[in-house]
């Protein structure tokens, strides 16, 4: 028998337990949703006993539910906003530091990379943009956040992925993600990726031959996804996936594009995932993205493989590791390649062809340079001079400048004690993103034409040709090396950069060697850039160009 309390007291004491209930929150961060049920659900259960001889149960109940969470929200609310939060000293909206909903909403409509942009450009270097997470346009933040002694993964890339049972090699941070990388950075090295030529040039001479034949008002952004999910397929899976010769009818393309728009909001809310995980009909993409992983990656271990692919190294095949890795983890990095490695690089290789195509005088000069490494009749997927050619990789590097493969950065958490960045001091367990886009558009970093799309920099930068050679003032010439990271930085950057990069200049070269493109009539150029969006990657809007033949004749 409970003993009884007054009205007063009895509401009393509902306000303390939600006051208690706020600082376990805060201390603790629980993420299991039965947890969540039990602190939420038990205290006004509870206490509503000792208000039963005033209101009845019905009302007990009502009256401490409403007061219970009342206070709790008041509670979360002026704590948040208070100077007596960690981050008070960092300047932002008002409501994106009482919640993070609204910069959810605004990111799932892909426009985050601009909207920050815009943040950035009202409120400085460092802003809060959540009740405990900040985004910085600082280069000088890059090296304490991303480098060798940086900050760990924050809990989205585990959100991403829906809480699932084997953490990903991109979901891993510090001496985890050194042991798992492995693998991947055998397959990466320059003997495997001289092995990779012959399945890139497979699907290169596949993508050509489908765009000569297709000629006028192709959507090339698609046929560029296309490409590189064969191509990802064949590496990862040994095949599986032909949409460059059958189309993408019944493909798992579709359902992977989706799902990165699906994982990303669960990035953006990781508590959202863990209750979603738990109900059949929430996250059917991401899900199913996993399950396409499990099947593909369960057919190449039973199968086998006659080639040296990516899947090769990642189920240590080549017998380098003395254990044989866990099954589970050999799918998830198999689908993990799959996913990271297909709409990435065809986005890169989209934007790069908006950007020649939108400044023709670009488009005949990087021509001009294939022409020359790779006159008629010569094999244009001949990796021999790919690094050696300053305007094609000038421009690649222009592209990414632009539009990072990952706009908004990798958000890390401060670690335990906190960290200095900078000028800039992150408490414990903040979480801090450095928003490339913001970093790459800066003109304390990269100056003139700061906005636009001009290769010149980098050929300035690299000693190629000199700023009078470009036509400028070398006194206006800024290029900040340090504040250029298209793959990220440190020791969890892009691990499949360089195979990356081999598949752009291997396919550049031949379709630039091969056709001619130009915008199809009607295409507005204005409406790519605003059609962008990104989802953690980048999504990419139509761009509907006419191909033709190029005349090879000597």
């Amino acid at each position: 028998m409970l003993p009884e309390l007054a009205k007063g007291d009895a509401l009393l004491l509902t306000a303390a337990a939600a006051l208690s209930t706020h600082y376990i929150f805060k201390k603790y961060e629980p993420r299991d949703p039965l947890v969540h049920v039990g602190l939420l659900g038990a205290p006004p259960l509870l206490l509503s006993t000792f208000l039963k001889p005033y209101y009845g149960v019905l009302g007990a109940f009502a009256v401490t539910a409403a007061l219970f969470f009342i206070t709790l929200t008041t509670s979360i609310v002026l704590y948040r906003i208070s100077p007596f939060h960690p981050l008070a000293q960092y300047p932002g909206p008002l409501l994106h530091k009482v919640s993070r909903l609204y910069l959810t909403w605004i990111t799932m409509q892909g426009r985050a990379h601009l909207y920050t942009q815009q943040l950035h450009e009202r409120y400085g270097d460092v802003v809060r943009v959540g009740p405990n997470e900040v985004t910085i346009r600082d280069a000088s933040a890059i090296l304490p956040v991303l480098g060798a002694t940086g900050f760990p993964k924050s809990e989205a890339y585990m959100g991403r992925a829906m809480w699932a049972p084997v953490k990903s090699l991109i979901a891993s941070s510090g001496d985890e993600h050194q042991a798992k990388r492995k693998p991947w950075n055998r397959a990466f090295n320059s003997t495997a990726l001289k092995g990779y030529e012959g399945i890139i040039s497979n699907r290169a001479e596949q993508l050509a031959d489908l765009l000569s034949r297709e000629k006028d008002n192709v959507d090339l952004g698609v046929r560029f996804s296309w490409f590189t999910f064969d191509f990802m397929s064949d590496m990862a899976f040994g095949g599986g996936s032909d949409m460059l010769t059958k189309g993408d009818e019944g493909s798992m393309w579709r359902v992977l594009d989706d799902g990165l728009a699906a994982g990303h909001f669960f990035a953006n809310q990781p508590w959202i995932a863990a209750y979603a995980t738990k109900f059949p009909v929430f996250g059917q993409d991401v899900k199913r993205m996993r399950r396409y992983g499990i099947e593909r990656a369960t057919a190449r271990v039973q199968n086998g493989s006659l080639n040296k692919d990516l899947f090769h190294y990642l189920n240590n095949e080549d017998g380098t590791e003395t254990q044989t890795r866990p099954l589970a983890q050999v799918i998830s990095d198999g689908a993990l390649a799959v996913i990271a490695g297909s709409d990435t690089t065809a986005n890169v290789l989209t934007n790069l062809f908006f950007f020649l195509l939108s400044e023709p005088a670009e488009y005949k000069r990087l021509q001009a340079e294939v022409d020359s490494f790779f006159p008629p009749g010569e094999n244009a997927l001949d990796t021999r001079f790919h690094q050696e050619m300053p305007i094609l990789n000038a421009a690649i590097n222009e592209a990414l400048r632009l539009v990072p493969v990952v706009p908004s950065g990798s958000q890390r958490t401060a670690p335990p004690g906190g960290k200095l960045v900078g000028p800039h001091y992150l408490p414990e367990g903040t979480n801090a993103s450095v928003h490339f886009y913001s970093v790459h558009r800066d003109s304390r970093n990269f100056a003139p034409h700061t906005t636009s799309f001009w290769p010149d920099r980098f050929r300035i930068a690299a000693g190629e040709i000199t700023p009078a050679d470009a036509g400028i003032d070398e006194r206006n010439f800024v290029h900040n090396a340090a504040a250029f990271v298209p793959f990220s930085f440190g020791p969890a950057n892009c691990v499949g950069k360089n195979l990356a990069l081999q598949e752009m200049r291997m396919t550049v070269c031949l379709l630039m060697q091969r056709l001619e493109m130009r915008f199809a009539p009607g295409f507005d150029p204005e409406s790519y850039e605003q059609g962008l969006r990104d989802y953690f990657v980048v999504k990419k809007p139509e761009l509907r160009v006419d191909v033709s033949l190029r005349d090879q004749s000597a």
